[in-house]
């Protein structure tokens, strides 16, 4: 799937999600801590979000940013190949999600990120009060700031995340950091 598409269907899902909830522009503005001008952006798919602003917006629609997108990207099924696992770009930071799982009816999604080196994202609480997860270094280092904890993470090492918590993902390495996040949504 091609960025632009990809941008396009994340924006048209945010506002569906705004405009089901009932909410104006400035509405989702106030409870994303956003502009109202960027959100309109998104929305028309003529910018692509950063990974904090859409932790922000799906923070304040109650969903974890994980569900969001999943909510663009993936039709049914219970194979989805490589191939065509969808995959989205920060264009901020080059943080690169892969949709692993397929979308189902199981409380669990799977992700796959690639995290460049010397890069961070920084992701507020509100992403992630309805999921739990788990954290698992396949390639490289990550550090993970939870609050106000500090875990440095080498490959082979899990971390479960703790309650929410304002947290960055950061790879303070000269390579690549690759990791896998399961999801597992709160019933």
């Amino acid at each position: 799937m091609q960025q632009d598409d990809m941008d396009y269907r994340i924006g048209a899902r945010i506002r569906a999600e705004r405009e089901v909830r009932g909410w104006s522009l400035t509405d989702l503005a106030a409870r994303a801590s956003v502009s109202r001008a960027m959100i309109h952006k998104v929305e028309r798919g003529d910018s692509s979000p950063t990974a904090n602003l859409l932790g922000k917006l799906s923070g304040a629609f109650g969903l974890s940013m994980s569900t969001l997108l999943a909510r663009a990207e993936a039709a049914g099924g219970s194979l989805l190949r490589k191939d065509d696992q969808p995959i989205w770009t920060d264009p901020e930071t080059g943080y690169l999600r892969r949709q692993v799982s397929p979308r189902s009816d199981l409380p669990v999604e799977l992700v796959q990120i690639n995290l460049p080196a010397g890069q961070e994202v920084p992701m507020p609480a509100s992403a992630y009060t309805f999921i739990r997860q788990l954290i698992w270094v396949l390639k490289g280092d990550l550090v993970f700031v939870e609050g106000p904890l500090r875990h440095e993470l080498h490959q082979g090492d899990c971390l479960q995340l703790g309650p929410p918590a304002d947290c960055i993902f950061r790879n303070e390495g000269d390579r690549d950091c690759v990791y896998a996040v399961t999801i597992l949504r709160d019933a």
